[in-house]
């Protein structure tokens, strides 16, 4: 495992319209516990290996499509998004993945580092209530190579959240 502490002393790493938003949100401490990984973290599984934690301590950023407005879903590394719970939630009629153009109009970031806050747009953002049962999870912070760790409360505040179970339930 390579790690670096940072490719530049301001932003650890990290985007740097995601550094801007920890700054602005006043999350200077959570910047400086940003981790770049050479060989990236694009996916909770590259992640979780990087890092050296549970796979459910990952914490994804999704972007779907309901009824054609894009919304966010916080959803732990170790489980899937059931879309039909989503479209519950949300009273919508049809909900899908968002495409890679979306994904970056809508938050300003690339499929695998979209991070849980600091985007583009306002967007809704839904967290799946399985984030909660860790004490630390693990996000991206803008790159494909960087991530940071958050207490999940914090996340979802920070995101401005509504809490939710959307995740595959396992038989």
């Amino acid at each position: 495992m390579t790690t670096t502490a940072a490719t530049d002393a301001d932003d650890f790493g990290a985007h740097p319209r995601f550094a801007e938003a920890l700054r602005a949100l006043g999350l200077q401490d959570v910047l400086a516990r940003a981790r770049r990984f050479p060989e990236g973290t694009r996916t909770a599984a590259e992640a979780a290996a990087a890092i050296g934690c549970e796979l459910s301590q990952i914490c994804k950023s999704l972007v779907f499509a309901a009824d054609g407005t894009p919304v966010l879903v916080l959803m732990d590394g170790a489980s899937r998004v059931d879309t039909e719970r989503v479209r519950e939630e949300l009273g919508a009629g049809e909900v899908g993945r968002a495409d890679a153009g979306v994904v970056r109009e809508t938050t300003g970031y690339a499929i695998g580092g979209v991070p849980p806050f600091g985007h583009r747009t306002r967007t809704r953002v839904l967290a799946d209530r399985a984030l909660l049962a860790h004490d630390v999870v693990w996000a991206a912070a803008g790159t494909p190579h960087t991530v940071f760790p958050i207490e999940p409360k914090a996340l979802v505040a920070h995101a401005g959240a509504d809490l939710v179970d959307v995740r595959e339930q396992t038989a």
